[in-house]
């Protein structure tokens, strides 16, 4: 194995004990959390028209090189994975929804996310219908990897070390998600 691919590895191994910390109060039961996945729309700007997961989209390998950046290719398209501690919008703090940076579908919303310490942008849960999941071994042991239910975009990969009631850690790429803020102002 390369010194390249081994320090991705290592880099992408999941840090376990952390106590990750919900942007407001992480919600206490599960209930919360349905009602937080049923309620989502409340934090888009006025106005703002989403796309739905029926509608897919599927482009060529040319098509995907013109629509994204080298960076965000890498990552949605080639399954890459960014450096740890790259993206802006692990320090995001505003209200508002995060969408697939491929195809633009709701994925996650500011009340889902929480500071993890990982250097990615974390989330306890998803919007529903959100994403397809299937086990990864690139690193020999097995990891469930997610991807975009509306353009198949990798967005990275999601644990079991996360904050309670979910327990999980969506631990997404930041060059795979866009911004959308509650109050319309980028």
């Amino acid at each position: 194995m390369e010194r390249r691919s081994l320090l991705k590895a290592i880099a992408a191994i999941p840090l376990c004990g952390f106590a990750g910390r919900a942007l407001a109060a992480p919600p206490a039961t599960m209930k919360e959390v349905e009602t937080l996945q049923n309620n989502w729309k409340t934090l888009l700007a006025a106005g703002t028209q989403v796309p739905s997961a029926a509608d897919k989209v599927t482009l060529s390998k040319e098509e995907w090189r013109k629509r994204l950046d080298a960076q965000a290719y890498n990552v949605l398209r080639e399954e890459g994975t960014e450096r740890a501690g790259s993206s802006p919008l692990d320090n995001e703090k505003r209200e508002g929804v995060f969408v697939c940076a491929g195809c633009g579908l709701p994925v996650f919303t500011s009340a889902m996310k929480f500071n993890s310490g990982t250097g990615w942008p974390s989330f306890f849960t998803t919007i529903p219908g959100a994403f397809g999941t299937k086990t990864d071994y690139k690193i020999i042991f097995p990891r469930t990897e997610y991807h975009c239910s509306r353009c198949g975009g990798h967005h990275g990969h999601v644990f079991d070390d996360g904050p309670a009631p979910t327990k999980l850690r969506y631990c997404n790429n930041g060059v795979s998600l866009k911004f959308i803020p509650k109050s319309g102002k980028a």
